[in-house]
C-alpha cells in the first residue's frame, strides 16, 4: 500500500514525539493526527517546518526503492525565498551548489512570477516585511540530503521562507488538501 499525505507545516514526520510538555503531552504534532491506517511508515522524510507531499507505505521494499539515493529520484519543491532571484541565482542552482558536505548535483530551477493560485495559506503565515522582497522558485533535485533545498537557496543568497514538496518521481500532490491522504499506485 502507498499513501500520499499533504503534510502540514510544523508536523513531525513520525507517529510519536518523545519530547513532552510540562503537562506530559507531546510538544509537537505528529503524523498520527492525520494518518489512521495502521502499520504504515514514511518513505523518506520531510522536515518539521516543511509542507507537502509525503509518501507512506507498509512495504519495506517499496520504501527502500522510493528512497534509495542511487536511484536519484526527482523531487520537486515550491520554495518561497527572501530576496529577488536573478538569472545568476537560478544558474547557480542549476549548476549545483557547494555545501559544507560537498557539492550538490545540478538541479532544475526556475523563478515563478507569482505563487501558484492553488496554494493554500500557511498557518501561521510567513512573516511579511515591506522592506524585504520575496519570490517563488520551483526547484527539482535528485538527492535528499538533510535540509538540502534550504541550504542550497541560502548558499546562493536566497534564504528559504516556505518550502512545499509537490512531486516525488511520478507522484504529485495534485489537489490534495493539507492534512489529507489518498491511496496511490506505486
Amino acid at each position: 500500500m502507498l499513501i500520499a499525505l499533504n503534510k502540514p507545516f510544523n508536523v513531525l514526520c513520525q507517529f510519536t514525539d518523545r519530547s513532552v510538555s510540562e503537562q506530559g503531552r507531546p510538544k509537537r504534532r505528529t503524523l498520527a493526527e492525520f494518518v489512521e491506517i495502521p502499520d504504515v511508515y514514511p518513505a523518506g522524510r520531510l522536515d518539521y517546518d516543511s509542507e507537502g507531499l509525503l509518501l507512506l507505505t507498509d512495504d519495506g521494499k517499496l520504501a527502500q526503492r522510493l528512497t534509495d539515493p542511487r536511484r536519484k529520484t526527482e523531487k520537486t519543491y515550491l520554495v518561497q525565498v527572501e530576496g529577488d532571484p536573478t538569472n545568476v541565482h537560478i544558474a547557480q542552482l542549476c549548476k549545483g551548489v557547494l555545501l559544507n558536505d560537498g557539492p550538490t548535483l545540478p538541479a532544475q530551477a526556475r523563478r515563478l512570477d507569482t505563487a501558484p493560485g492553488w496554494l493554500w495559506p500557511r498557518d501561521p503565515p510567513v512573516r511579511f516585511r515591506k522592506s524585504v522582497p520575496d519570490a517563488w522558485i520551483e526547484l527539482t533535485i535528485r538527492e535528499g540530503r538533510n535540509r538540502q533545498v534550504r541550504r542550497m537557496t541560502a548558499a546562493v543568497g536566497l534564504p528559504t521562507l516556505r518550502l512545499i514538496r509537490v512531486r516525488i518521481g511520478d507522484m504529485t500532490l495534485d489537489a490534495l488538501a493539507p492534512g489529507h491522504t489518498r491511496i496511490v499506485q506505486p
